[in-house]
């Protein structure tokens, strides 16, 4: 059996690129292989990695832990509250990020299952 109690704001920053989100990966840090986690931050106009995109297999949840998600989808633009989570399903194109226009940064809790790399660009 193995557990591990992580405090996010302990694990190292990942996503220095202009317009990205910084990245900590929880499931990286405590080993776990079937599950994604990453708690991402963006500012003001940063979208939360990836691009547009979809992924064949992976399940994904965000759990908007303040400020407001944005998520552009083929059908429509999505708006996430804090306190609110998204559940996304295989093959449903998006983009989230924090709007340009927002006057305070977006924390997020992104979880997805099975952890597999398995993202694909989607061109709208």
């Amino acid at each position: 059996m193995g557990y591990a109690v992580v405090d996010p704001e302990d694990l190292p920053v990942a996503g220095d690129e202009a317009r990205e989100a910084s990245r900590r990966s929880i499931s990286g840090e405590v080993g776990l292989r079937n599950l994604g986690a990453h708690v991402y931050e963006a500012g003001p106009g940063e979208t939360i990695p990836l691009a547009y995109h979809f992924h064949e297999e992976q399940e994904e949840l965000f759990v908007v832990q303040s400020g407001t998600l944005t998520v552009e989808t083929p059908e429509e633009t999505l708006t996430v509250e804090a306190g609110e989570v998204l559940a996304v399903e295989p093959n449903s194109p998006q983009r989230a990020f924090n709007a340009p226009n927002a006057t305070e940064p977006v924390q997020v809790l992104a979880i997805g299952a099975p952890n597999v790399d398995d993202a694909q660009p989607y061109e709208p």
